[in-house]
């Protein structure tokens, strides 16, 4: 069970509105924040044998990153898929409908030349329907075992716990020896966070409401230390506008393939627009 938090914009990283008639689109002072983080769990209740990452590994989309202790499980999904290969119970069938089959073409030759009952005959028929019946049987029964072992496949690998992601550990929760519970309060195991691409949380005025566009090219500076010039993508343009402070939120991309920028650092968006001073009344 997962829950996705984003960290909020501090509320000190507001814009510096500008007072000149038609002026260029920045800087404003930005945020750069995870894509997403989680809140990874386990699905199912159990005891934490193994974490396999620490807080500030990278973990890669499909790692392995926590097990819960499966020896039971694993014995289960051993057993049933053990009846799924099992044959004999088909082959012993298959040789009593054989042999079933060659003694009703006897007695039904030796009863058409009145050399035996036709009660006699009609039994032995009788035996070769049981014995077809006995094979579908065990054909049905194979096909069962495999389903089991489908099953049971599946309820082990719940007791692995996989990154959704390409990211980086944030913190963990849990240690091996604590019980997982999905509903109670140790239902997050590790908290990962997405870093490729970055978002940047930008608050600009409403005068650049009609101007900024999802794919306008900006240029982000992060501050001291990090420094220097990043080219950001707007992904979305908030389409709610805060009446208070009359600003809207923009959020952007930055790749991040190397993992050069960390989340939680301040910036500085310059945009490559101008924007009109709002006529005074």
């Amino acid at each position: 069970m997962t829950s996705r938090l984003l960290p909020a914009l501090p509320l000190g990283l507001l814009l510096s509105m500008t007072h000149a008639g038609a002026v260029a689109a920045g800087p404003y002072d930005c945020l750069l924040e995870p894509t997403q983080t989680v809140e990874v769990g386990s699905p199912v209740v159990g005891l934490l044998d193994k974490v396999l990452v620490r807080r500030g590994d990278q973990v890669a989309k499909g790692q392995v990153v926590a097990t819960l202790e499966s020896r039971v499980e694993t014995a289960t999904a051993a057993l049933a898929h053990y009846k799924s290969n099992m044959a004999a119970p088909t082959r012993s069938a298959e040789n009593k409908i054989e042999f079933a089959k060659k003694k009703f073409q006897r007695r039904r030759d030796m009863s058409a030349q009145n050399f035996m009952s036709g009660q006699e005959r009609d039994e032995a028929e009788s035996e070769m329907k049981l014995a077809e019946s006995e094979l579908q049987l065990a054909k049905e029964n194979k096909e069962m075992a495999k389903l089991e072992w489908q099953q049971q496949t599946s309820q082990l690998s719940l007791r692995t716990i996989r990154s959704p992601f390409n990211g980086v550990v944030v913190n963990q929760f849990v240690y091996p020896g604590e019980i997982v519970e999905p509903g109670g309060q140790k239902k997050a195991i590790l908290k990962l966070a997405q870093l490729d691409p970055l978002r940047v949380h930008v608050i600009l005025p409403i005068a650049a409401f009609a101007k900024v566009k999802p794919g306008l090219s900006v240029d982000v500076l992060p501050e001291a230390p990090v420094g220097g010039r990043y080219v950001g993508k707007v992904k979305t343009v908030d389409k709610v506008i805060d009446a208070a402070s009359g600003t809207f939120a923009v959020f952007l991309e930055i790749p991040n393939p190397k993992l050069e920028l960390p989340a939680g650092l301040k910036c500085r968006a310059q945009f490559p627009i101008e924007i009109d001073k709002p006529v005074k009344r």
